[in-house]
């Protein structure tokens, strides 16, 4: 007997609610929780996830069929899933922005348009024009026509406009086909013939050859690769033997070898092998025994180990008896940047139990990653915060790495979620152990240890008890300076990069901006060239000659006369590292200098390339923005320049002294981690400012109660939770009224918690105005959720409205 069913399915859109599909009887034996179903709604077919199996039929609607089921098996697992659930209702999003951003983009295909020819009527081309003629002379010859193929007959990318006067008038109808778009990777091997692997046979053969000695030379090359690689690719033999492919076509016509083609990796991984090739010290044996301990306690701990104190040599002893238990890994990072140091050290000691996984492997290797994973392949995933998505089969231990990094937190577009945060949840649904690592670790995390939510491990000395580098601040007040502007080099900056370079040693200096020149400035008016679509100062890049908006990207040609004179006296105010290069260069001419910032190492291994000469000492002085920051590891640094802790220091924002002692003291752990002989020098024109003496000390501890007072004194985090909701709208005053109707709408329950409306520090970003309110809540749940259900019904009310239907509203929990 056949009973209805029905499904709720997950497709990759905002919908505040998630649609709900009828099965047909004869896909009901295949329809599981995780598999991918075809479905279609409004004209357009999705790829969704069935998230569960509902034996009732709605009552407000008649569901409609799905149209097929993609999947003999689910490619997500039910933790998934609910992890997609925690973060959607956490961080105030939809279930399927969360799944837009956990899946491979070609594991959720794609909805092709098909132009299908109207068989049913008859169809007089008098009255089209020219392009919909053409088309619809196509469409009657080939019946069907995809939207490539008309762009292709056009030669024209914008075909719409001719394509919806050709359905108006009934030539043709549009279909949706959905594509696979993961395909994957095949690759021609070449073999011997199997009558030739007698070697009475194969020795006739060598020694009777008499003709064609090129072909004799392509076989004995396929006969060497065979014994010394094992499998022999096509491109691989012609080249090694400088030979044809028509020669090899030869050999095979003549039934010597055999080509065949057959479905490979695109990520070759190395032989599976565990190999531990240290032992920890006595303080690090110490750390991973309580990190044991506390994980038998506590489901978090946090390993509190000051810079170059060998974390990762016990995340790497962690790893090594999670792989024995048969348990996965996930092993994340801020950056992508990071990645590359830290693959070379787990490759060497897991082999092709490690895998890596960020956003700049293509589609179709991130579908191999995540089928690796899923199946349990691979033991170990190193990735950015991306990488918290991949379908863990058996998850035990989640480490996240530089735990305070902001970078932890995705900002746009949703899901606005904080990884390591999502990490803690998505490892209790998994039953497996989190390690927050940092030697500069957030006041939160902190304060739950104080709270004893969290294990406290601390590792309070070098590896090889190594001194902290020596920290010196440089009043960069006292330096003349020759165009009244901000000195970029001190004299005593240049007199100890001289002496390291004396000794043969590296050196880091660090700008926290990019670009040759923040800004330009009209000496004659004071007028500053800002950018078209943005509130904020365009920064001048001296190597492509241009100046830049860093925050919609655009570029524009080098300004030489002032817009409000007509003066053609412009100077270049402060400086970023591409400024910072060139003076270096100037100074100490026969020194090999680069730059590590995002204009610099764009390209997928351009990093990895950059960090291995620094490794090699083929560089003697980096400039680099926070990139140079985090967690890497350099032997022969002794000097650390920060060039301008000002910047760090004064910015408006709450976490300003916590982020500014992160940096500094991050960077400072770059210096002497090998024999301890490392220098710090700061330069910053306000040398007795708080932060400045913690970081001189190397003392968290101080910074920490430094925090917590005032943190209390004005209600932040970690003693409240933070909602920011922030209104956009190309017209400011449109905004502005948005933001005043949630405000109002708010104070009922919420008055004393909600500040603003306010316009933050750069007030219009891509020609959108911007507007801020910021919730203060208590740390109740029930308050907080029922916050956050009234700012999406506020939402709902003011978006109703059709004077405010654009204003985007972005609602950002515990924005960073």
């Amino acid at each position: 007997m056949f009973f209805p069913l029905f499904i709720e399915v997950i497709i990759p859109l905002f919908l505040p609610k998630n649609y709900t599909w009828a099965v047909p009887a004869q896909m009901q034996a295949a329809v599981q929780p995780g598999v991918r179903v075809e479905v279609q709604l409004k004209n357009k077919r999705y790829a969704g996830i069935v998230k569960k199996m509902l034996d009732k039929k709605p009552e407000e609607f008649e569901p409609k069929e799905i149209l097929n089921v993609l999947d003999t098996e689910p490619v997500v697992y039910p933790q998934q899933l609910d992890l997609w659930q925690w973060i959607a209702r956490y961080y105030m999003c939809s279930e399927g922005e969360v799944m837009q951003a956990a899946m491979p983009a070609n594991l959720k295909l794609s909805s092709e348009s098909i132009l299908i020819w109207n068989e049913e009527r008859s169809y007089d081309f008098s009255d089209l024009t020219d392009s919909e003629y053409v088309v619809a002379e196509a469409l009657e010859l080939k019946k069907e026509l995809r939207l490539n193929e008309v762009q292709q007959l056009l030669d024209a990318s914008n075909v719409y406009p001719v394509i919806k006067k050709l359905i108006e008038k009934g030539v043709c109808h549009v279909w949706e086909e959905l594509k696979e778009k993961y395909r994957s990777k095949t690759e021609t091997f070449v073999t011997l013939h199997s009558k030739y692997n007698n070697e009475d046979e194969l020795a006739d053969l060598l020694n009777n050859w008499s003709k064609a000695p090129k072909q004799m030379e392509l076989l004995l090359s396929y006969l060497h690769l065979v014994k010394t690689e094992g499998e022999v690719t096509q491109p691989k033999l012609l080249k090694k033997s400088n030979a044809t492919a028509a020669q090899l076509k030869g050999l095979c016509e003549k039934n010597i070898l055999v080509l065949e083609k057959r479905a490979t990796d695109r990520i070759r991984l190395l032989p599976r092998d565990i190999q531990i090739d240290f032992t920890l010290s006595a303080a690090q044996q110490k750390a991973f025994d309580e990190v044991q301990q506390g994980f038998s306690e506590k489901q978090v701990c946090l390993l509190h180990g000051v810079t170059a104190s060998g974390k990762t040599e016990v995340y790497t002893k962690l790893i090594e008896a999670c792989i024995t238990q048969g348990k996965q890994v996930l092993y994340m990072l801020p950056e992508i940047a990071l990645t590359s140091q830290i693959i070379r050290r787990l490759q060497k000691h897991f082999g092709g139990y490690i895998a890596i996984y960020h956003s700049k492997f293509n589609p179709n290797e991130r579908v191999e990653i995540w089928n690796k994973v899923k199946t349990g392949e691979t033991k170990v995933v190193l990735g950015a915060r991306s990488s918290l998505f991949l379908p863990f089969k058996d998850l035990g231990l989640i480490i996240a790495d530089e735990e305070h990094d902001a970078s932890y937190k995705q900002q746009d577009p949703a899901p606005r979620y904080h990884a390591r945060d999502a990490a803690i949840y998505y490892a209790s649904l998994n039953n497996a152990r989190v390690l927050l690592g940092s030697a500069t670790p957030s006041i939160e995390s902190y304060y739950n240890c104080t709270q004893q939510k969290y294990a406290l491990v601390q590792l309070d000395e070098r590896y090889g008890q190594v001194e902290l580098p020596q920290i010196s601040v440089i009043d960069i007040k006292k330096v003349p300076a020759q165009d009244k502007g901000k000195v970029a080099l001190s004299p005593s900056l240049i007199a100890a990069i001289d002496t390291s370079l004396q000794q043969q040693k590296q050196v880091i200096l660090f700008q926290n901006r990019r670009g040759y020149s923040p800004y330009l400035i009209c000496g004659t008016c004071g007028w500053i060239p800002q950018c078209r679509h943005c509130d904020v100062t365009l920064t001048y890049h001296k190597a492509k000659n241009s100046l830049a908006c860093h925050y919609c990207g655009t570029s524009y040609p080098v300004i030489n006369t002032c817009a409000a004179c007509g003066s053609h006296n412009f100077n270049q105010k402060n400086f970023g590292t591409e400024k910072i290069e060139e003076l270096v260069a100037e100074a100490f001419p026969n020194a090999r200098i680069s730059r590590m910032d995002y204009d610099s190492v764009k390209g997928k291994n351009d990093h990895d390339a950059l960090i291995k000469l620094f490794e090699q000492q083929r560089i003697d002085i980096l400039v680099g923005t926070q990139m140079v920051v985090k967690g890497l590891d350099f032997e022969h640094v002794n000097l650390v320049g920060i060039i301008d802790a000002d910047g760090i220091l004064n910015f408006t924002d709450f976490r300003v002294n916590e982020r500014a002692f992160q940096l500094m003291e991050q960077v400072s752990g770059r210096a002497g981690r090998r024999d301890g002989k490392g220098t710090v020098l700061i330069q910053v024109s306000n040398p007795m400012h708080p932060v400045l003496q913690f970081v001189k000390e190397h003392d968290f501890t101080r910074l920490f109660q430094f925090e917590l007072a005032n943190r209390k004194q004005f209600d932040y985090p970690p003693f409240t939770r933070l909602i920011q909701v922030i209104f956009k709208h190309k017209e400011k005053h449109i905004a502005e009224e948005a933001a005043n109707i949630m405000m109002q709408g708010l104070k009922k329950d919420f008055g004393n918690e909600c500040n603003g409306p306010a316009q933050p520090v750069v007030d219009r970003v891509r020609n959108q105005y911007l507007w801020e309110i910021l919730i203060k809540l208590p740390k109740d749940a029930a308050r907080i959720n029922l916050c956050k259900r009234e700012i999406q019904q506020q939402i709902v009310i003011i978006q109703s409205n059709k004077r405010y239907r654009g204003v985007t509203i972005l609602p950002d929990v515990d924005p960073v």
